[in-house]
Parts: C-alpha cells; sequence; structure tokens
C-alpha cells in the first residue's frame, strides 16, 4: 500500500484487497488464518492490517448483533428536512442526533430531503415518541418515517 500525499486514498494491491475483504467477512480471524486465505506469511499481513488501520481504510471492528434479541423490535428510516441549509443549522441537527443512541446512522442526503436518519426502537410506543422528538427538533420543518417490514441482505463494507 502506498501514498504519494498524507492525506490521500493510498493505493491497494490485490493483497491489501483479500485482506479487506476477508475482514469484512469475519474481522475475528486470526492474523495467522488471514495470512494464509491472503496468501503471505503471518509478520507481512500484519504490518499490511496495521499500514490499512493507519490509512484510516480499517476504521474499527464491532461485532454485528442481533437487534431483535437485544429488545430493540422496530427499525426504521426517517428521511429529515430542515428549515434552513446553513452550515451552522446542519451541523446543530448532526450534533442533536448523534446524542440519541437510538440514531444508529445519519446520512446527509440530497434529493428529497436534508438527512436520512437510520433508527431502532423498543417497541410502536417508543418509535412515536422518537418521531414526536424529531418533529420538535429545532430547525426541523418535516420528517417522514420508513418503518422497515424486514432486512434481507445487509452487507458491511464495500465491493472489494
Amino acid at each position: 500500500m502506498k501514498t504519494s500525499m498524507p492525506h490521500e486514498t493510498p493505493i491497494l494491491d490485490a493483497i491489501d484487497r483479500r485482506i479487506l475483504a476477508e475482514l469484512q467477512a469475519d474481522g475475528r480471524m486470526t492474523n495467522v488464518e488471514l495470512a494464509r486465505r491472503a496468501g503471505i506469511s503471518a509478520p507481512p499481513c500484519l504490518r499490511r492490517v496495521r499500514r490499512l488501520e493507519e490509512a484510516g481504510v480499517i476504521r474499527g471492528y464491532h461485532a454485528d448483533t442481533e437487534p431483535q434479541k437485544l429488545g430493540w423490535e422496530i427499525m426504521f428510516f426517517a428521511i429529515v428536512g430542515l428549515d434552513s441549509q446553513k452550515e451552522v443549522v446542519l451541523s446543530a441537527f448532526e450534533h442533536l442526533v448523534a446524542s440519541w443512541p437510538e440514531v444508529r446512522e445519519c446520512h446527509m442526503i440530497r434529493g428529497g430531503g436534508d438527512f436520512l436518519l437510520k433508527l431502532v426502537a423498543r417497541d410502536t410506543a417508543h418509535e412515536n415518541q422518537l418521531t414526536q422528538r424529531l418533529t420538535g427538533s429545532p430547525s426541523v420543518s418535516r420528517v417522514q418515517t420508513l418503518q422497515t417490514i424486514r432486512t434481507s441482505r445487509t452487507l458491511a463494507g464495500v465491493p472489494l
């Protein structure tokens, strides 16, 4: 992996891409197993993983939990429109929803709203409470919610 400037996207070779694909599929495997799958020995594999982490290509590792088994029965999305697109208003909204543990993702969007949020709720009453909190938030002019019926595909990372 090479970079020509400190903040540039690193150039990834085929081995880096194999390492990333394997880690996206199973972030718990040992370095020895990862090296085997990547076709290299363990020490250079570990060095490559560390470089990918330092470059920010690998942002972290997490457990993929089952929300319903942890009491989060509802997943829904909210398209949020604000009454202004001034940076101070956008940043204030992002800061507000970042403090809500139920907001699992927050994306600034174009074409139909200002933000797309992914939220979880324990039940319908909790979902309604979160929707009311959103609609009552400063600078929020409209909220459209979309409840998930089922999820047939969810993949971590990106195609490699």
